[in-house]
């Protein structure tokens, strides 16, 4: 335990750096976005786009895997939205929103770093499918709601083109689809190309990782209530348990994912703090500043739900 405790360690002390360096006034709001604007523009679809080149499709794409992680956070998705709104007696957007943060985790910022730590070998594969999930479903059905739930009763052509374009314009799925090219294709870059996009891919974690301990240190925390609890414990408790749950279900029906560790992958996956778009898309919707606050409280809650989760995985470093 205390070694995995010294590894998840070194995770959050890169999450603090970024919050320090924030609060402190090193760097101020435009710093960080320039570092965000890095990792969102070049670093992770460098990651993606070698992730996906480099490997067969077949070695990329696990249907098992994807159609787990789809069932999963379809169905915590669903859940927290009516929990929100029936239990709560929240607002279609407010329950929107609530849904997306216990069903979206950070697979890119944080996922991607603590599963290389751990499990190299599957990183890659598992961020890879996760953002086809992410980027293909659960951030366009967010999106549609949202448009919904602010008076778009008619979810007209163009609203759906709308939000079509800004997903194929998003750089990592620009990363995604050229890296499917690459690997349909087999061609084998050149090394004056394959090296920069390394060099590149490789800058990713560290960088990510500060620029949510910089996010965090940005982001009001006046919106403190109740329901953070129920939202935290799905994200970062019931998410990862209901991978396993969805995945020995599927197993039984010969639908499961054959690899144990890609299994063990997925459910680390899932227990990520939601994704950094989650708060802003709450914020540009008007679903108020609480998801903002559910984000900071879910980072750091997560150092203590993670660590425990890798013990309980059996994992330590390759």
């Amino acid at each position: 335990m205390l070694t995995i405790l010294s590894l998840t360690g070194v995770i959050f002390v890169l999450i603090a750096i970024g919050y320090i360096l924030v609060v402190s006034g090193a760097f101020d709001r435009n710093h960080m976005q320039v570092l965000t604007h890095y990792v969102v523009m070049l670093a992770l679809p460098a990651l993606i786009f070698r992730a996906v080149a480099n490997n067969s499709l077949g070695q990329i794409i696990n249907p098992a895997y994807i159609l787990t992680y789809v069932v999963a956070s379809l169905t915590l998705f669903i859940a927290y939205y009516f929990w929100a709104s029936r239990v709560c007696g929240q607002n279609a957007l407010y329950s929107t929103f609530a849904g997306m943060g216990a069903s979206s985790p950070n697979s890119s910022f944080i996922g991607y770093p603590i599963v290389l730590m751990f499990m190299p070998s599957l990183a890659s594969t598992a961020l890879a499918m996760n953002v086809i999930v992410e980027n293909l479903l659960l951030i366009p059905l967010a999106m549609l709601l949202a448009e919904r739930s602010n008076g778009s009763e008619a979810l007209n052509r163009a609203v759906f083109l709308d939000i079509a374009r800004r997903l194929l314009l998003n750089p990592i799925m620009i990363g995604l689809l050229a890296g499917l090219v690459i690997s349909i294709s087999a061609i084998e870059l050149p090394m004056v190309l394959s090296r920069p996009v390394d060099i590149i891919a490789d800058s990713s974690a560290a960088v990510s990782l500060i620029v949510i301990g910089g996010a965090i240190a940005g982001m009001p925390r006046t919106s403190i209530s109740g329901r953070l609890i129920p939202l935290s414990v799905g994200k970062l408790l019931l998410h990862p348990m209901l991978f396993w749950l969805v995945s020995l279900g599927l197993a039984s029906l010969g639908m499961g994912i054959a690899d144990a560790d890609l299994t063990r992958a997925g459910i680390l996956m899932a227990a990520m703090p939601p994704m950094g778009i989650y708060p802003i898309l709450a914020q540009r919707y008007g679903a108020g500043d609480e998801h903002a606050a559910a984000m900071v409280i879910m980072t750091v809650c997560s150092f203590g739900t993670i660590t425990t989760l890798l013990w309980m995985l059996n994992l330590t470093t390759a």
